[in-house]
């Protein structure tokens, strides 16, 4: 099983919405075969609790206009690692140094990556 057309519809949204709020290593991996709960997760690292704040804002606002609703949403208090939890996808958006203390990407490396397009992979495009 894999993703559904769906989840890999809001990935992207999302990542567009992250990178557009200029997020860093932005990724999302298809834990469909590794969990019933969801298919996507995306993770993504801001470089300060407020840039946290406002990529997750913009993701939300993102996913709001596609018909998507946050079931929850954790961490936004803090601005460290806030999930937010869309059904089909769960949204990571962490501060850097928590993004590296808890290598999501380690934990679920078995599970393959979802393609991305670059512009929303967070990636510095040189001018």
């Amino acid at each position: 099983m894999t993703a559904s057309d769906r989840a890999l519809e809001l990935a992207v949204a999302a990542a567009h919405a992250a990178s557009d709020l200029k997020a860093q290593e932005i990724i999302a991996l298809d834990v469909s075969e590794q969990l019933v709960l969801t298919d996507v997760f995306l993770i993504a690292s801001g470089t300060n609790e407020r840039q946290v704040g406002g990529i997750v804002d913009a993701v939300e606002e993102r996913l709001h206009a596609l018909g998507a609703k946050p079931v929850r949403r954790e961490g936004k208090a803090q601005g460290r690692w806030v999930l937010i939890d869309f059904g089909e996808i769960v949204v990571h958006v962490q501060h850097a140094e928590d993004r590296v203390y808890y290598a999501l990407e380690r934990l679920w490396k078995d599970c393959p990556v979802v393609e991305l397009p670059p512009e929303a992979r967070g990636e510095q495009q040189d001018a």
